[in-house]
């Protein structure tokens, strides 16, 4: 018992390092690609929520351990578009344009790498 609690620690502390590394990989990659604009429509929007229990353990005065529970949440947004070609695409909304656009709106999208920067939608 005492020798697999060391080792389960361990993969614990690689698979955390290795998520860290591999999301900061992910944001330079997408800082530093190219901007590209390109027509585009609205086709889909859609939300996900994920929620997490977190357990913490408090000292009481009397020197015994309570439990406590709490639930906490935070809700992703997507944008899914339709190019020229017919090829669709989501993107993670990391620009906060969920609310500004609607199914069916069409115009041009600021591209870079996987994030939808910015869309102008067409006058009219």
């Amino acid at each position: 018992m005492f020798t697999i609690i060391p080792i389960l620690m361990v993969i614990g502390f690689v698979v955390v390092i290795g998520g860290i590394i591999m999301n900061g990989a992910r944001y330079m990659k997408n800082k530093n690609a190219p901007r590209e604009t390109v027509y585009a429509r609205v086709v889909a929007k859609r939300t996900e929520v994920r929620s997490h229990t977190n357990t913490n353990h408090h000292h009481s005065a009397d020197g015994s351990m309570h439990p406590s529970t709490s639930r906490s949440s935070r809700t992703y947004y997507y944008i899914t578009l339709e190019f020229d070609n017919g090829q669709r695409r989501e993107f993670a909304d990391v620009k906060n344009l969920y609310g500004l656009l609607v199914e069916g709106d069409s115009g041009y999208a600021a591209i870079q790498g996987d994030w939808l920067v910015a869309f102008e939608r067409n006058g009219g």
